[in-house]
Formats: C-alpha cells, structure tokens, sequence
C-alpha cells in the first residue's frame, strides 16, 4: 500500500468512527464534541491538497512506506 492510499483510508475511517461517536443514533454514540474531530479531519485533508503537507504521511514514510511516485521508478 502506497503512503497516498493509506493516508486516505486512515482519515476515511477515522471520519466514519468520529462520526459514529458523535451522532447521537448511533450504537456507540459517546459524546457529540466527537464531531470536532470529524471537522478536524477533514480540515487536514483539505489544507493537505493545497500544502502537500500531511504530518501522517511524514510518519508512514518515517516507519518504511513508499509514494505513487517511489513505487512507479522502482
């Protein structure tokens, strides 16, 4: 898995499971300031398309994980 892809379904899924802990039909639902988070993600996402910086990306190149582009040249 590239590090593009992983970035998208770790913020994927961390909107699915803050949007599950802030919505108050939900079976798990906790508390509704889980939706800041929600807010926070997608925040992240969007400055990240404009920035090219991504503070997950940085740690999953850290921890071994190659880009699109490493992967294409090798």
């Amino acid at each position: 898995m590239s590090i593009e892809r992983a970035v998208m379904a770790f913020a994927g899924f961390m909107v699915m499971l803050s949007l599950a802990l802030g919505w108050a039909a939900s079976p798990i639902y906790h508390h509704e300031y889980w939706l800041y988070f929600t807010a926070f993600v997608g925040l992240n996402v969007f400055q990240s398309a404009f920035t090219g910086f991504c503070p997950l990306a940085m740690i999953l190149k850290a921890i071994g994980l190659k880009s699109e582009a490493e992967k294409a040249t090798t």
